[in-house]
Parts: structure tokens; sequence; C-alpha cells
């Protein structure tokens, strides 16, 4: 670093409450953010406070700071401890087992995440101006510090940005490709003008699945803000319990969060509600930042057809296209979302393996994955719905 560069002291804090909101903020929320909410301290403080993240549930806040001589909050890393490897969404459950039969222990290990939220953004906080190119390779450093300092077997940097996991891979970190689907405003003025943009069958085929959802009488609509009442966190918690019970065996979020999330971030919160006769039948979660809508959870309690499209992908494509919103991000999993607008994207994770000889192995594994991975999304492309030249 330059001779004018600060001084970095690096510490580790276990709750929110130590750091200051703007602060944090100034941090998190810099450009290049584009304001996700998930990274803000209000939304990882509502985990803490709610319980949804503690020492209990294996996810024990470790957050990582980097400040200048005067206590000024130059940079951050959203840390955790980990005893094992639920809510992550990037899987390393068969590395877990291979180190363990080569008698080695994986657990626990380290985390820079944001819980339960697969949602693509910066991991290495810094606060905007000459020196945070030092800071994040300050916070890099440090990272693999605490792991070998501790015998810690690994630090797991997931949904990053690009530029993040090239700069963690600068530092030799290992680098891991994934994919998600995520939807681009075209500039649209109407939902009809983005399925003018779909080939002639894809446009029908979206047509008659909302149509279906309204011939069933359900009445769907998106609630922001103030709009957004006790009754709805009420039936939404309950579509989120079916869910989560269904998929993961034990959800992820306390009734907790949702109040908190409702009392301090309503302004951040588009909830999709789904009724029949006046009453809630389903509803999906998403979150906004600057220019994106980051679409969460989905849950119902009735059966109808095609409820589960019109909530999470029409509806969310619909206010994002009325609001100036530039894109929709649906998360992984589901070929289905292809067809309904949602290309397959790049995500990035970085990876520290402490112990050499598995490292090599992991770093085997991983460029052979990261090759399919590349051949998948391109291969997917070949399935977009948007009109090619003589199309109708």
């Amino acid at each position: 670093m330059p001779d004018d560069t600060p001084t970095i002291a690096l510490r580790v804090v276990e709750a929110l409450a130590a750091v200051d909101e703007a602060q944090w903020d100034a941090c998190a929320l810099a450009p290049g953010s584009a304001g996700s909410p998930f990274l803000s301290h209000r939304f990882l403080k509502a985990l803490e406070d709610s319980k949804s993240v503690g020492r209990r549930t294996g996810w024990q806040p470790q957050y990582l700071l980097a400040e200048a001589e005067d206590g000024t909050l130059l940079g951050a890393a959203p840390l955790y401890v980990k005893g094992h490897s639920q809510g992550e969404y990037v899987f390393d459950h068969g590395w877990a087992q291979a180190l363990e039969r080569a008698g080695g222990r994986y657990y626990p290990k380290l985390q820079v995440a944001v819980p339960f939220t697969p949602v693509p953004g910066p991991r290495l906080f810094a606060r905007p101006g000459p020196f945070e190119d030092g800071v994040r390779d300050a916070l890099i450093d440090m990272l693999a510090k605490i792991a070998g300092d501790n015998r810690i077997s690994s630090v797991h940097v997931t949904f990053c940005t690009e530029a993040d996991w090239k700069r963690f891979g600068a530092h030799g970190w290992l680098q891991r490709l994934g994919q998600q689907y995520h939807w681009h405003n075209g500039g649209y003025r109407t939902f009809d003008d983005f399925l003018a943009a779909l080939a002639s069958r894809k446009r029908k085929a979206i047509r008659k699945e909302r149509e279906a959802v309204r011939r069933e009488g359900l009445v769907v609509r998106a609630l922001c803000g103030e709009e957004i009442e006790p009754r709805h966190w009420d039936a939404f918690f309950a579509f989120y319990m079916d869910t989560g019970g269904r998929k993961w065996g034990s959800p992820y979020l306390t009734r907790a969060f949702f109040d908190i999330l409702g009392s301090t971030m309503a302004d951040k919160v588009v909830l999709v509600m789904a009724e029949s006769d006046g009453r809630p039948v389903g509803g999906a979660l998403n979150l906004k930042g600057d220019d994106t809508l980051y679409g969460r959870y989905w849950g119902c309690l009735e059966s109808h057809a095609f409820l589960h499209f019109e909530a999470c992908y029409y509806q969310a494509i619909e206010y994002a296209i009325a609001h100036g919103l530039q894109r929709v991000e649906a998360g992984a999993q589901g070929d289905h979302k292809i067809q309904r607008g949602y290309l397959p994207v790049a995500t990035y994770s970085a990876h520290w393996i402490t112990d050499p000889g598995f490292r090599r192995a992991v770093d085997d594994y991983l460029k052979r994955e990261r090759s399919a991975v590349e051949r998948e999304i391109e291969g997917l492309q070949e399935y977009s719905p948007f009109r090619k030249e003589g199309d109708g």
C-alpha cells in the first residue's frame, strides 16, 4: 500500500448492535451494491434480533470489521461460524463427507454470506475512497488467517460479485461457479410489451396461465409499505411454514423476523398476496433494491393451477415494469423459469481450504465443475422464449 494509507485495524464483533448503522451501510450499501436490502444493517440485525441466527441455529455472527485509527468503519464482511451447511444454497456436503472420511474435521467452518439468502451481491464491504482496494485485500487476508490460527477447515464466500470473486482468486482462493435465473427489463412500459418480445407460442402459454388463475376467482395483488397489515404477515408466515416444512424440514426464519421486517423495512418489502373470497390462500415475499426486485419466499395453503407462476414470476415482472426496476432475481433451480422470461446467469463463490491435500482435491473438482456450469448456461440460453428473427 502507499505510505499515506491509513493504519487498518481488524477486529471481530458478535452482534451488529456494536456497529453504528450509518457506518455499516456506508460500506455495505456503497455504489456497486445495487442498494441490496439484504446487506443493510437493518436486515442482518433483524435476523439476530428475531433469533433466526445465533449460536443455537448454527449461524454464529462474527462480523469482521476494518477500522481506521479514529474508529471510522472502512470495511466489513458478514462472517458467521457455521456448525452445518444448511441455508447456504451452495452445496458442500460432499466436501464435508470426504474430509471426515479421511479423518479430518470439516465443521465448524466460516461462512461469508447473508444467511438463508442466495442473492448475489458484494461480500467485501468497503467505504468508497482511495483506500477501498486495500481494505478489501486486508479483509481477504484476515479471513484466511482466522481460519488458520483457529484450525478451522475452510472459509466460504457465497453469492459474491464477479469482482469480489476475481479478487479472492488473485489471493489464491478457490473459485466456484453456479447459476440462477434472472429477468431483465428491456425497457418495457407494460406487461403486454414484455409479452410482445416473446415467441408467439410462449406468449400464448403465459396468457393462458394468467387467465386460469383469474378463472378460479383469485385476486392477486402486490402490497408494499403501509399497505401490508399484521394480518398479511400472519397469513404469509403460515404459507412460509408450510413450504419450509416440506422443503427444508425445519424453516429457518422465526415469526418474530417477519414482524421486525414489517416494522423496520416495510418500504423495501413487496408482498404478493392471493385471496379467494377474501381468504389469503398463497403469497410471495420480495424485497427491492435500487434497481432490482428480489424474489425470496413463496407458500400456499390451497392448490390452485398456475398460482405459483402468477405470484412469484408474473406479479414480480409487472411490479418491476411499473416501478422502473431493471431486474428481477428469481433464484436458483427450476428450468421452468426460462419459459417465463427468466434466463440463466452465472453466480460466484470463493473458498479457502486450509488442508493442502484436501485443497488440491477440491481445486481439481471445481475446475471440472466450472467448465460444466459454463456449458450448461450456454446450452440453456438456447431455450430462451424471446423472439428470434422470423418468429411471430
